[in-house]
């Protein structure tokens, strides 16, 4: 037999088996014959390289690592679905669909938790692999998802096809994985969801090939090919894709209900996580006369499981002190999993909190994630009292300094007034080099307690001296050459940050990021916000006398003064970012109101773009609103905005004209 058709018949007899065990899950070979399979192919490819095609089950093993992804634009925005939380509000959603056509039956489908791929073919051949991003854009992750057997390297259809679904990881996969992170004394993953979406975007499409991620397959982007949203899944189950097992055709709502209160009965059962149930009309013709809102199709819903409330004990209260001095009671709790992460801390508020809620030292206590990621402690399990509980009782003096605390009067919170407190100034430094302030990617909460807990990190100046320990960083544990470079140079990129990052980032109490924006609008050097009186402050929209007083009391301190000179020494850009004119820009004179949670970007990243392109974010709806940005789970706004006939766009949309925009101002 010659080596071309050796190979042929090599790569058929692979991805058959592939199929039988990542999509039928019914192997019929054993894990050592697959492998002698795999190592004939590749020796045969190795000896005549010319033969080695784009579908050759070898590429799944993983090529060179990347230096970074790249971004993609969707030919259509990945967009969300509207969520229901109960019976009725299917109801409703069924009734909706009543009252825009009649013959109509539902595909069910069960919500897996993990994240959203779009992936792509051309003459049968997989070419593209993307993250969902923001709906608009997301990110090149092709070489990955080949390391994923599950997803077809070839399929029998020539036209250009997309396809999208979601990558999970197994829970046996997910288990098998934190045994052997914690085997190395590596932090854990919190659960399965998270180590898809970490493993995932690796730069290595080899290390992503051990973490044995999966896929279920559910939308064709190509209408056209059938009529039924069932059918249309079948025929990529014949494909070679892989279909959830538990979809199912229903004809009526009712039955809809029905399935899902049986799926309820299992969900802990199966093999991967999921966190609800997808409801879609199934006669993809109706689409169009069924329609959509600004936000989501009306012809598709998600039905959400009610928040896990799970019982725990309550071992402790601790108290954390925050950058401004802030001092919060913490609950330490026996460990326990809360919607598919374990929990141990949560929470306690205030002292009010704690008093109200009548909490003990001891208790049984139920908690939940707010909006499924805060824990919080709903409620005391006073009946499981046995009598030796101990009553909360708030910190007279600061956890780390000893210095005694303060409650200003018509306050909640109580603070540590001492300015040299180590806590404080961790946090600081933490709030400097996170997201919504300095940026600085991988200069995380760990590493810099380590690196003020060692002496070389106790100021926000040392952070851009980082570079002078590089000797010491690499002779340090969990430090590589690699990860050094990478944190030195997100480090010198920052020095470009806008003026607002730093002044948001020194943690001026009261200054936030959009009053930073205001602030340096109007006074857009460095020089010149240390050098405004409170008197000039006032005069800005937005500032009062608490906040102007604040900025001018920061700046008068001679310590303060004396960083901020280090800092304009050190490189940092002393300016604020230009705006775009405001008579020409998209958002030009417009009040703008952000409503629901925003995928892509923060509410402050958000409000930036808006300002910076000339509109101002407002936070109520009423005539003089312009437009509304509404993101998921949006509420009352949105229904006053839609009784007003205020223009209202998704997320998605709002994504585009920024980047039209952006596009735009730089080519001038």
């Amino acid at each position: 037999m010659n080596p071309k058709t050796k190979i042929e018949e090599l790569k058929q007899l692979i991805e058959r088996y592939n199929y039988e065990y990542h999509v039928l899950d019914n192997p019929t070979i054993s894990d050592q014959e697959y492998d002698q399979l795999m190592l004939k192919l590749n020796r045969l490819e190795t000896e005549y390289p010319e033969l080695k095609t784009p579908d050759s089950p070898t590429n799944r093993i993983g090529g060179m690592a990347l230096d970074k992804f790249v971004k993609v634009t969707h030919d259509q925005p990945m967009l969300s679905l509207g969520n229901a939380f109960s019976a009725e509000e299917l109801i409703d959603f069924d009734r909706k669909i009543q009252s825009e056509v009649s013959d109509y039956s539902y595909t069910v489908e069960l919500k897996i938790d993990g994240l959203s791929v779009s992936i792509k073919y051309r003459n049968g051949l997989l070419i593209q692999g993307a993250t969902r991003g923001d709906g608009v854009v997301g990110e090149d992750i092709t070489e990955n998802i080949k390391t994923i057997s599950a997803i077809p390297l070839k399929i029998p259809i020539l036209e250009p096809l997309e396809v999208r679904g979601e990558i999970y990881m197994p829970k046996k996969a997910f288990n098998e994985l934190n045994e052997q992170k914690a085997a190395k004394g590596e932090a854990l993953f919190k659960n399965p969801r998270n180590a898809a979406a970490g493993s995932i975007r690796q730069l290595d499409p080899q290390l992503v090939r051990k973490r044995r991620l999966s896929v279920f397959v559910y939308y064709l982007m190509n209408r056209e090919m059938t009529e039924s949203h069932y059918e249309a899944l079948k025929r990529l189950e014949s494909w070679g894709f892989k279909i959830n097992p538990y979809t199912k055709q229903c004809p009526s709502i009712e039955q809809v209900i029905q399935y899902i209160d049986e799926i309820s009965t299992i969900r802990k059962e199966l093999p991967y996580d999921i966190d609800g149930i997808v409801i879609k009309v199934d006669e993809i013709g109706l689409y169009k006369k069924i329609g959509a809102t600004v936000k989501f199709p009306k012809w598709a819903i998600a039905y959400k499981f009610p928040a896990e409330e799970v019982e725990t004990v309550l071992n402790d209260i601790t108290f954390q002190v925050g950058r401004t001095g802030v001092v919060k009671p913490v609950a330490e709790l026996e460990p326990v999993m809360v919607s598919g992460s374990l929990v141990s801390r949560a929470t306690l508020h205030n002292e009010d909190f704690c008093l109200e809620k009548d909490i003990h030292i001891g208790d049984h206590v139920l908690i939940r994630k707010a909006g499924e990621i805060i824990p919080e402690v709903l409620r005391v399990l006073k009946e499981k009292r046995l009598g030796n509980e101990v009553k909360f009782q708030m910190a007279s003096h600061c956890p780390k300094c000893a210095t005694k605390l303060i409650r200003k009067e018509a306050e909640a919170d109580h603070y540590c007034p001492n300015p040299e407190c180590e806590a404080r100034h961790i946090e600081g430094l933490i709030h400097f080099a996170s997201r919504d302030a300095y940026n600085i990617e991988g200069l995380g909460e760990a590493i810099l307690t380590d690196l003020f807990n060692d002496g070389i990190v106790k100021n926000i100046v040392d952070i851009f001296l980082l570079k002078e320990h590089y000797d010491e960083l690499i002779e340090r544990e969990g430090f590589g050459k690699k990860s050094i470079d990478n944190l030195v140079a997100a480090i010198e990129a920052s020095k470009k940050n806008p003026l607002d990052k730093w002044l948001f980032g020194l943690g001026i109490r009261h200054v936030g990021s959009k009053i930073a924006r205001v602030i340096t609008d109007e006074y857009p050097t460095i020089d010149q916000v240390m050098a405004a009186s409170e008197a000039e402050l006032l005069r800005i929209s937005d500032v009062g006398v608490v906040i102007a007083k604040s900025i001018t009391d920061y700046f008068r301190d001679l310590h303060n003064r004396e960083q901020i000179d280090q800092l304009k020494k050190l490189g940092l850009n002393q300016r604020a970012s230009e705006r775009a004119p405001k008579g020409n820009a998209v958002f030009s004179g417009m009040n703008i109101v952000l409503t629901g949670t925003l995928e892509r970007f923060t509410r402050s990243e958000a409000t930036e773009l808006i300002e910076r392109l000339g509109g101002k974010v407002v936070g109520s709806v009423s005539k003089k609103t312009d437009l509304i940005v509404a993101g998921i789970q949006a509420g009352s706004k949105l229904d006053k905005g839609l009784e007003l006939g205020i223009r209202i766009i998704e997320e998605a949309e709002f994504s585009q004209m920024v980047t039209n925009e952006s596009n735009e101002q730089s080519s001038l």
